[in-house]
Parts: structure tokens; C-alpha cells; sequence
């Protein structure tokens, strides 16, 4: 519930914290992207530094122009805009995506309305990190408001993402929520924890991660190996099964955490841990410098990172209206809506706002279980009648009259392959029941999966999956190709 206290701040100090989180965001996401996924399972060692030119590369990053699809909704149809709007505006985008992000779009492209679009059921992407690096702006407009926050989050968030990857865009945004009102980065990482269900996977890590800081205060190198003993093991992600690629969004939000904690309100410092941590180390600093952005508000930010700043400042970010002086105007106007709107009071020289606790909402979990092995489409449990071509690394068809068989013993499935734009059908034939969710292999342009089917919450043991080719199609598409390349088994986790 609201309290009877108000907090307040100058309009000044409100815009000055907004463009900081904006600020922080852009020199985070630029210090981090030369190492992105170049340190994965590992503290990225090496030298680290600020060079000149980085910030312009901000222009071109889905880490903030994603972002402001959903500002723009907001913009354009009010704060009342539902999850359907966002999803319709997020199928018409024309940007690269890749995970949640790119099952999202697809499954919108198919017909999916929001939320659906990011239920495991139709995207298997959807513990992956995708919302938590796009909902900063959400943190940005509720200043000292965790419950409002987590409510535009509820909406934008189940576009793309579920359960864990859905409470990575809320810690994120309650963390900026309370950075507003807060001096204490620890304080605002147990805020930001607060606004997610304590027994989540999520908001355990989180948890362990705090206290285990409190442990080791001067040594987060020694922190971070015990995060990776306990919690960087069995990523759902296909991508990440026997390797150290790891873009589940609890890992990833535990490295913004690390910044923060161990950063201690130093800027380049936070800047530097966020970003040594590893796998995706441009996003997460792009929120760990964002939060602390806010915190410190712009004028605190360290010249030297701001210096060319003020030439960038009125050309647009890719594929959007926005330039970073129109982004933060934008998320001044919708900060004052929302102070209103909570029973706040806004004037010509201050706000006041009212005191709000973080109100975690009720837990969801998904996991297609722990991967357990890969089988490419030239082992034995795989085998294929009609006129399939041989490829590098599987099989191919295009039009009708062609099978494959797959044996399998598991409780989930993902069968990867070619997803284009001369994609075609297949049905599917799950245990000898033909399924209601087809294999189509006809993605839109830039947008990169490589999930064709996906099956989970099956008994443990033998299943078969049967593909039959159809001769059908998207209308879109320009070809019937079918393209397997393996299989992704999982088994019952313990």
C-alpha cells in the first residue's frame, strides 16, 4: 500500500537523475560492446578503458533503441496501452533481435497476440534476458514507484518474456525506482530484489549474491566463482547446452547486481565489474551504469565519459524518433503522469512522491528441464523417408512428401533448424497425436531463431516425434524449404 509520507525532489533533480539514467545507460552499453560475449564462464581480464568515439557506437544499439518502441507506444497511445498494443508495435519492428526477442516477433508474426508471444509455449527463449536490457525505461518514468513500475513491466515485459525473464525487467526497474530517493547501492539491489518473488530462481540468486557480498566484501573476484559454482549450470538455451554461453536473464541481472554492489557508487569502478563478469557484458553494464546513472544524476557522472555527449545529443537512435534529449523530455512527461496518477503532486518547481513498497507479484516458474544431450540429425535415433537432401549439418526439403522420425527419451524437446524467409510447413506428430502447433519455418526479415518445434512438461521416458512436410507455406514466404540440423533433449531436473 501507499504510505502516508511523501519523498520529494526538484524538478531539476528529476531531470537530472532521468538524463543520468539515460547517460548511463549509453557509456555503459559503449564501454561494454567491444567485449560482448567474448568472456563467457570466465572474469574477463585484460585492460579496460574509455576510449574516444565509443559513444556515438550508442546510436546503433538494440540495448536502447528496442527500448523505445515501447516508449513510443506509451507516448503515442497513454499509459493505459495494453500488452496487446506493445506486442503489435513490437511485430512491425525492423530491427535485428535474437532470443525471446526473436520468438516474440515470430510468434507475433504468426498470429500470437501478447502475451502469448512470450509463453514457453510458443517461445522457447523465454528465460533469456531480453526484457531485463529493455526495460530500463520503465525504472526511468517511476521514480520511488516499485508498484507501479512492476505494473508497466507486467505489460511490456510478458511481450517477449515469462517467469524469470519477465522478473529481470522488474529487479532492474525497481532498483532504478528506488535509485531516485537512494544513496546505498546495496539498498537499492535489496529494493529491486523486493519487487520479485522471493522463492523465484531469480530472486534466490539475487539473494545469494547479497548476502554472499556481505561475506566477501573487498573481493567480488571470489563472489563471483560462487555464483558460477551454484548458479551458471543448466541454461534452458539451446545455444548455451555444452558451452559456456549463458544468456539467461537471472545470471546476467547478477552481474548489473555485481557492478552495484561491489562498485560502491563509484562509476568507472561499476562500470568495470559489470563488465568483467562476462557473457553479456555490454548490456549489463548498460544497466549497472544506468541505475547508478540515477543515483548520482547526470551532472555526477564523471566528465570524462560525457564529453561528447552533448554532440550526440540531438541525432536519433536507429529506428526510432527519439535523440537522447528527446528520450529523456519523453520520460520526464511520462514521470509526472505517473507520480499523478499514484496520488502524487506535481508543480512548477518540485514533486512529491508518495511513499510506495515494493509488492512482489505471484511467483511463475518455467523450465523445459536440465539439457541432457544433442542429436544431430546423422545419428541413429533420427530417420527420414521421401526426397530429403543432404546438407553440412542435416537434412532439407522443400514442398510435400517427405517424413523424418525421431526417438527420443526425455521431458522436453527443441528441434533447431533454418528459420528464413522461404520457410515452409510441417506437421507434427507427437507419441502418434498430431499436434495443434505446426513446425513453420518462415521467420520475417531480421529476425534470427533457430527454435522450429519446441515440446516440454512430458513424462519422463521414450516419445517419438514425426514430421511430415506439407505442401503450404506462409503467404510471405518465398520457398517451402524445410531445413533440420539436430535435436536438444531434456531431462527431468532433480
Amino acid at each position: 500500500m501507499n504510505g502516508a509520507e511523501n519523498r520529494t525532489l526538484s524538478r531539476d533533480a528529476l531531470r537530472d537523475k532521468i538524463r543520468g539514467g539515460w547517460a548511463g545507460q549509453m557509456i555503459g552499453v559503449a564501454f561494454g560492446a567491444p567485449t560482448e560475449f567474448r568472456s563467457n564462464g570466465r572474469i574477463l581480464e585484460g585492460a579496460l578503458e574509455w576510449k574516444a568515439g565509443m559513444l556515438e557506437n550508442t546510436l546503433h544499439q538494440d540495448d536502447l533503441y528496442v527500448e523505445m518502441t515501447f516508449s513510443k507506444v506509451m507516448d503515442d497511445l497513454g499509459l493505459d496501452a495494453t500488452c496487446r498494443d506493445y506486442g503489435r508495435a513490437f511485430r512491425d519492428s525492423q530491427y535485428h533481435l535474437w532470443h525471446a526477442n526473436a520468438g516474440a516477433r515470430r510468434a507475433l508474426n504468426q498470429g500470437i497476440e501478447a502475451p502469448w508471444s512470450g509463453h514457453p509455449k510458443y517461445n522457447f527463449h523465454a528465460n533469456d534476458i531480453d526484457f531485463q536490457i529493455e526495460a530500463d525505461f520503465i525504472g526511468l518514468m517511476c521514480p520511488g514507484l516499485p508498484r507501479e513500475s512492476n505494473r508497466y513491466c507486467n505489460r511490456v515485459g510478458r511481450v517477449m518474456n515469462y517467469g524469470d525473464g519477465l522478473y529481470g525487467g522488474m529487479f532492474v526497474c525497481g532498483m532504478y525506482a528506488a535509485a531516485f530517493f537512494e544513496t546505498d547501492p546495496r539498498a537499492v539491489a535489496e529494493a529491486g530484489l523486493a519487487c520479485i518473488p522471493a522463492r523465484s530462481e531469480y530472486g534466490r540468486l539475487i539473494r545469494d549474491l547479497i548476502d554472499w557480498s556481505r561475506v566477501s566484501p573487498q573481493d567480488w573476484r571470489r563472489v563471483w566463482s560462487w555464483v558460477q559454482q551454484k548458479w551458471d549450470r543448466d541454461d534452458p538455451c539451446p545455444d548455451g547446452f555444452q558451452t559456456p554461453f549463458n544468456i539467461d536473464a537471472k545470471l546476467n541481472g547478477a552481474y548489473v547486481a555485481f557492478g552495484l554492489l561491489f562498485g560502491a557508487g563509484d562509476f568507472g569502478r561499476t562500470l568495470e565489474i559489470s563488465t568483467r563478469c562476462g557473457q553479456d557484458s555490454d548490456c549489463n553494464p548498460s544497466s549497472a551504469a544506468g541505475v547508478l546513472g540515477v543515483m548520482l544524476g547526470y551532472d555526477r557522472i564523471p566528465d570524462v565519459y560525457k564529453t561528447e555527449l552533448p554532440g550526440l545529443a540531438d541525432q536519433k537512435f536507429d529506428y526510432t524518433s527519439y535523440s537522447f534529449n528527446d528520450i529523456v523530455k519523453s520520460t520526464e512527461n511520462r514521470a509526472l503522469r505517473v507520480i499523478r496518477n499514484a496520488g502524487g503532486r506535481v508543480t512548477d518547481s518540485e514533486v512529491q512522491v508518495p511513499v510506495q513498497r515494493p509488492k512482489a507479484p505471484r511467483l511463475e516458474q518455467w523450465s523445459p528441464g536440465i539439457p541432457d544431450r544433442r542429436i544431430p540429425c546423422s545419428a541413429p535415433e533420427w530417420s527420414f523417408s521421401g526426397p530429403w537432401t543432404p546438407t553440412k549439418d542435416g537434412r532439407s526439403h522443400s514442398g510435400s512428401g517427405a517424413e523424418a522420425l525421431l526417438h527420443f527419451d526425455g521431458v522436453a524437446l527443441a528441434i533447431l533448424g533454418g528459420l528464413n524467409q522461404k520457410g515452409g510447413r510441417a506437421e507434427i506428430y507427437l507419441d502418434g497425436k498430431r499436434q495443434k502447433l505446426p513446425l513453420d519455418a518462415y521467420i520475417v526479415e531480421r529476425t534470427h531463431d533457430n527454435v522450429l518445434w519446441q515440446t516440454y512438461g512430458l513424462k519422463p521416458g521414450p516419445h517419438t516425434v514425426r514430421i511430415v512436410t506439407v505442401d503450404a507455406a506462409d503467404p510471405r514466404s518465398q520457398g517451402k524449404e524445410i531445413l533440420l540440423r539436430e535435436a536438444v533433449v531434456y531431462r527431468a531436473a532433480p
